[in-house]
């Protein structure tokens, strides 16, 4: 295999990321406690969020407790930074042997060569969300515990007085009762019917919009090759999209104005919110029995939302893979992924789990986030072109967005994608 050259999407940040990689490499299985264990060492992105490193340690403390020939111990990183330090760490031979990582990246790292192989039992894996764990070159590289949905919130006392159909996972909106919708709650005196969060930045850009592309037909790239977007980005069907979604911003049923999160929608603000169940809880209890959590609407295609989140992985340089591998089979039992769920407010990645929370099961407030997840998700595209793609599609957006020509901006947006591709010999397809 060809000697790979440090990742593109993270490249600038490497000389800030070494600073925080100075661990050596105790953690890759060499080292040994005081008691003879080897130590394993894990990584994560959740420096400061509290409720998700409860979880981690939780279960690190019962694994440790568990056996006496491991020892693991985690590290956290500030999420913006975590990329950086692992490819800072990657470049000097010292990644950790577990590592977490956001699920569109992993064919990159894969292909790197920073992964193995996941090698967890298929009796775990089998019962995961198809979504919760990614796969390159046919085999399996990362498993996650959750996945996240997005759905679209709104207000029923306000559906029912403006006699609009409320959608089922059955019967969603067509896209012309959705537009009709908007068309409804604007001219109902809603300034701006619908927050799609286009005021945020990054990731969100084909997480929440390229299913959209999807429904339409359109596609980031051809699935099939993994080679070109050509026609799947620049298409018929792509450009009846981008004219679509440039028209919400034109007929002011859209807005990039707002601020990030859901606060609009919770104030009556806007009408509808298109956002993630990480939001549901709290709109569940500030509005109460009057909030319906509706699916995406059918633009042509079915409904889509996007899938795979942060999951786990096994470096290629860890010593002692057959301990990290009896680390992470240990981690996922059920009542984990249950209380991660739950304290995170993500979908637990088996059906199990999901019985057992709180907000998931079948008659949890959160339910509805489990069937789009299982009916609706699509994984963004599994290739290490991914981060390009993700970063020329969000500019190819934005300026869509903004009033420009969508067959030409569609146009130079592929241009760029498969000019990454050729450079890259295709990634191995």
């Amino acid at each position: 295999m060809m000697r790979r050259t440090v990742p593109v999407f993270v490249a600038a940040g490497l000389a800030t990321a070494l600073a925080l990689t100075g661990c050596g490499q105790a953690g890759q299985g060499g080292t040994t406690t005081k008691d003879g264990r080897t130590q394993l060492t894990m990584w994560t992105h959740s420096a400061g969020n509290a409720a998700e490193l409860a979880v981690y340690e939780k279960i690190i403390d019962d694994f440790n407790s568990s056996q006496d020939t491991y020892e693991v111990v985690h590290e956290s990183f500030p999420q913006g930074a975590y990329n950086d330090a692992i490819v800072a760490a990657a470049a000097s031979g010292d990644l950790p042997c577990l590592l977490d990582l956001d699920g569109p990246i992993m064919p990159n790292w894969a292909w790197a060569e920073y992964l193995q192989p996941l090698g967890i039992s298929t009796d775990i894996t089998d019962k995961l969300l198809p979504t919760a764990v990614g796969k390159w070159n046919g085999e399996i590289y990362s498993a996650g515990y959750w996945d996240a949905a997005l759905s679209i919130f709104a207000r029923k006392s306000v559906l029912e007085a403006n006699d609009i159909r409320i959608p089922t996972t059955e019967q969603p909106w067509t896209k012309d009762e959705f537009d009709s919708a908007l068309d409804t709650l604007k001219k109902a005196g809603y300034d701006t019917p619908i927050d799609i969060g286009a005021e945020d930045t990054g990731e969100w850009w084909p997480y929440a919009y390229s299913p959209l592309l999807q429904s339409f037909g359109g596609d980031l790239i051809n699935r099939d090759t993994m080679l070109t977007a050509d026609g799947a980005l620049n298409g018929d069907d792509a450009v009846a999209w981008g004219t679509w979604f440039q028209g919400l911003f034109e007929k002011g049923y859209a807005s990039n104005a707002g601020t990030i999160g859901n606060q609009e929608f919770v104030d009556d603000k806007v009408a509808l919110s298109y956002t993630g169940v990480w939001n549901a809880l709290a709109s569940v209890e500030a509005i109460g029995d009057d909030l319906v959590i509706l699916p995406p609407p059918d633009l042509g295609n079915g409904p889509k939302i996007g899938g795979g989140s942060w999951q786990w992985a096994i470096s290629s340089s860890c010593n002692d893979a057959d301990g990290a591998r009896e680390y992470l089979e240990f981690s996922f039992n059920d009542k984990y992924i249950t209380e991660f769920a739950d304290n995170q407010i993500v979908i637990p990645a088996t059906e199990a789990a999901a019985q057992a929370s709180k907000y998931f099961g079948d008659d949890g407030v959160l339910r509805p986030f489990v069937e789009f997840s299982q009916k609706y998700a699509v994984l963004r595209p599994e290739t290490p072109a991914y981060a390009v793609i993700s970063t020329t599609f969000e500019t190819a957006a934005k300026n869509i967005m903004s009033g420009a020509d969508v067959k030409g901006t569609l146009d130079q947006a592929v241009k760029d994608i498969d000019a990454n591709i050729a450079s890259n010999d295709g990634y191995g397809f």
